[in-house]
């Protein structure tokens, strides 16, 4: 059918970036890697066309909290850092399998070198979080107990603060080699 077409590709990227709970500050290095697989209609010529498919998402953003002024405040309460080894958490998206709908401008297909522009959005889901903490090695047990359970807390406050990060914008620039 000459105005479909078929394509996968790979993208990446990896940076950091700092995150802030309600009371809780985390630096964090994002690491984007996605396959996908799309199928391109071109309704008005080969330039313009309006794209769906299936993004194999593995986004995930890995965190680590940061002491402030000597403390951490997890769940409300105040610890000292001394009292608390580390804070670590991931963040992941909902869906691994994440349905895409974009637009884009220029060739993807056929002979020769071709340039493209792509915008859309991929359905990723609502993301996940999850936290840990390590003890001090001279932590007392029933504080540790308390530490584990505030960040559980604090692991909740993050989920709620990430829940409406469902959509995720895509912007893609690209050329392909046909043959």
């Amino acid at each position: 059918v000459p105005t479909l077409s078929a394509r996968f590709g790979y993208s990446w990227l990896n940076f950091n970036v700092s995150v802030d709970s309600s009371d809780t500050s985390y630096d964090g290095t994002t690491k984007l890697s996605n396959g996908n697989l799309f199928l391109d209609w071109a309704p008005l010529g080969p330039f313009f066309r309006v794209t769906g498919g299936v993004i194999l998402n593995a986004n995930k953003v890995d965190v680590t909290a940061q002491a402030t002024g000597g403390t951490y405040t997890l769940g409300g309460t105040t610890y000292s850092a001394a009292d608390i080894g580390s804070l670590t958490g991931t963040v992941k998206s909902g869906n691994s399998a994440a349905p895409y709908l974009g637009i884009g401008y220029g060739r993807v297909a056929g002979a020769g070198v071709n340039f493209y522009a792509d915008l859309g959005v991929m359905f990723q889901g609502t993301p996940k979080a999850t936290l840990a903490a390590t003890c001090g090695p001279a932590t007392p047990a029933a504080l540790c107990n308390q530490i584990q359970a505030s960040t559980a807390i604090e692991a909740v406050d993050l989920q709620d603060n990430i829940k409406n990060f469902k959509y995720y914008p895509v912007a893609s620039i690209g050329v392909t080699i046909g043959f």
